[in-house]
């Protein structure tokens, strides 16, 4: 039976180019951000704190330099320049995708807005905000919930440090929210999102099952440290187990797409993703059961232990948030399902039976789908 629903034309437009420039801004903010805060803490003599935050960054760090150089060699199919290699080395790999990007963008937006241009932009720029979400997952979250800690055992804990993690959650949510955008964009098969409702919802499901799980990892890391990474490694070692399961083929080198499993099963940590564009729906709903299972359990223990906690936790006023941030998260979750999941029509798909000529999907194909 044919497919009657025609691709969708993808354009790339000034507002997208304005979306690059402002993400680099972004971007290099954000490293400032992290040098500033690592410089107080060793200031200040916590010399533990600061090394994490430093540490968390630069492991960050080499894996996207590790995944930006891998993909351009991917992509030219050639000996890549030396240069290329160094800014790599240098950490630079994100900025020289940024320069690229913006050069072609403006080409694209500005002067000349043909198809070619425009799968190039949209293609780099799903490059990017994959990138960006590897950021917000194996950097961001970490140095959030070692921030939250921080706080929980400080006696003299600012309004600043509340508002600065209040906007590191949208931050992170929001970096999940583009990539989703950015990527249905990329794609000529699959459907954009329909609207800002639509847009506010995922985020809402995001925000709030992410919310309430790292606030629910903080509560035991401060009734047990040990406890909280055990945990941590525990479900890393499950998600990898089910990412192998998967047999993905996102890379096409196999070294590289180890390396590809194991970041995504440290994202999986935080929040679910459908890792090969496959029909989930059984999967997602033990992910999201599992995880109502384990905050309920963390919180009973904390409960029970809550004289071993530090007298700066307000352990009911905790629960209370993350029990209301999960049911909304949950809630948010099934609507968006409900009425705002896109159908994804695959241009691999044999018509009529036919010995018809298949597309070559993008890498991003075959990465994280909603």
């Amino acid at each position: 039976m044919k497919n009657s629903h025609e691709k969708q034309e993808k354009r790339f437009t000034k507002v997208d180019f304005l979306i690059i420039l402002l993400g680099l801004v972004v971007y290099t903010f954000d490293i400032g951000t992290d040098f500033w805060t690592a410089k107080n803490l060793l200031c200040e003599g916590q010399y533990l704190n600061g090394t994490l935050i430093l540490a968390t960054g630069l492991f960050s760090s080499i894996i996207i330099q590790f995944f930006s150089c891998a993909w351009f060699k991917e992509d030219e199919g050639e000996k890549l320049p030396c240069t290329f290699y160094l800014l790599h080395f240098l950490y630079g790999g994100l900025f020289t995708r940024y320069y690229l990007t913006l050069k072609l963008g403006y080409q694209t937006a500005f002067v000349s807005n043909s198809l070619k241009n425009r799968s190039l932009c949209l293609g780099t720029m799903a490059d990017i905000s994959m990138l960006q979400l590897f950021k917000a997952f194996m950097e961001s979250t970490p140095q959030l919930i070692l921030q939250i800690h921080i706080v929980m055992a400080s006696d003299d804990s600012t309004f600043v440090q509340y508002i600065s993690i209040a906007l590191s959650f949208c931050s992170i949510s929001c970096a999940t929210v583009n990539y989703q955008i950015i990527l249905r964009k990329s794609q000529p098969d699959k459907n954009e999102f329909s609207g800002v409702f639509c847009k506010l919802i995922y985020l809402l499901y995001k925000l709030m099952t992410l919310t309430s799980w790292i606030l629910t990892i903080v509560l035991l890391s401060m009734l047990c440290i040990i406890g909280s990474i055990v945990l941590l490694i525990f479900l890393w070692f499950g998600n990898l187990s089910w990412v192998i399961k998967q047999n993905t083929d996102f890379c096409k080198f196999k070294p590289i797409e180890y390396v590809y499993r194991m970041t995504v099963a440290t994202i999986l940590i935080f929040t679910f993703f459908n890792i090969k564009g496959e029909n989930t729906g059984i999967v997602q709903r033990v992910y999201y059961v599992f995880r109502i299972i384990v905050t309920v359990i963390i919180l009973c223990i904390c409960g029970y232990w809550k004289s071993l906690l530090d007298e700066n936790v307000y352990l009911l006023t905790l629960t209370i948030v993350v029990v209301i941030f999960i049911i909304l998260g949950i809630v948010s979750l099934i609507i968006y399902y409900i009425h705002f999941h896109p159908n994804i029509y695959c241009t691999q798909d044999e018509v009529d039976g036919l010995d018809v000529k298949r597309e070559e999907p993008c890498r991003f194909s075959k990465f994280l789908k909603q």
